[in-house]
């Protein structure tokens, strides 16, 4: 049951993520000399980043920790 909130907590997320990458490229744009992007363009890199990021982040939390001995 405690999953059920999961799934929008993500949707949320990731539109509030794609706001921001569109936020984040519209400050450095003019600095870098490219151009703007609108929202459905950031949502686009926002999945992209989550697609490479994601995996990543379950390798690294799925690898192995050595055991503790006792009494350390």
């Amino acid at each position: 049951m405690r999953y059920l909130f999961l799934v929008p907590t993500a949707g949320i997320s990731f539109f509030f993520s794609a706001w921001l990458t569109m936020v984040f490229w519209g400050m450095i744009a003019s600095d870098v000399g490219i151009d703007t992007i609108g929202y459905p363009t950031a949502m686009l890199v926002t999945i992209a980043i989550w697609l490479i990021i994601a995996p990543l982040v379950g390798a690294i939390s799925s690898r192995q920790r050595p055991a503790k001995k006792r009494g350390d």
